[in-house]
């Protein structure tokens, strides 16, 4: 008889990648950077867990008001020691996207990555004023 350990919440979890469209991690090799979001007064911040990644392996694109952030990470650990060798490599795409809002300046969106975080800053826009009282004569 075979035994299997049961996960309540497989489904769920299942469910979930399939709802936000989340890359999965089906093999060794599988990588999905954690992502934070959050706003500001005058912007966007999203900050990227990109640890052992290059910033020339990035790419951060907007189209039709969907941002994407995208790269590969290629790590590569070598021990060289008197009685041994070892040698592990790690290569792993991602592709991340998310919907801005209308109201952003896409002209002047900022990405810098400093010790393995990618922050990108997608400032706003001042809304214009859209409703006007019109007195009667």
């Amino acid at each position: 008889m075979l035994l299997t350990k049961f996960d309540p919440f497989k489904q769920l979890k299942e469910m979930e990648k399939s709802f936000y469209n989340y890359p999965t991690n089906e093999g060794v090799n599988g990588f999905v950077p954690v992502v934070n979001t959050r706003e500001g007064e005058s912007a966007y911040h999203i900050d990227v867990d990109l640890p052992g990644v290059k910033k020339e392996d990035i790419s951060v694109d907007v189209d039709k008001n969907v941002l994407t952030i995208a790269g590969e990470r290629k790590t590569k650990d070598e021990v060289k020691e008197e009685d041994y060798y070892k040698i592990e490599t790690s290569f792993g795409k991602f592709s991340r996207s998310f919907t801005i809002p209308e109201n952003v300046d896409i002209e002047n969106i900022e990405a810098r990555s400093e010790d393995g975080v990618l922050e990108v800053i997608i400032p706003k826009i001042e809304e214009t004023k859209t409703k006007k009282s019109i007195s009667i004569k």
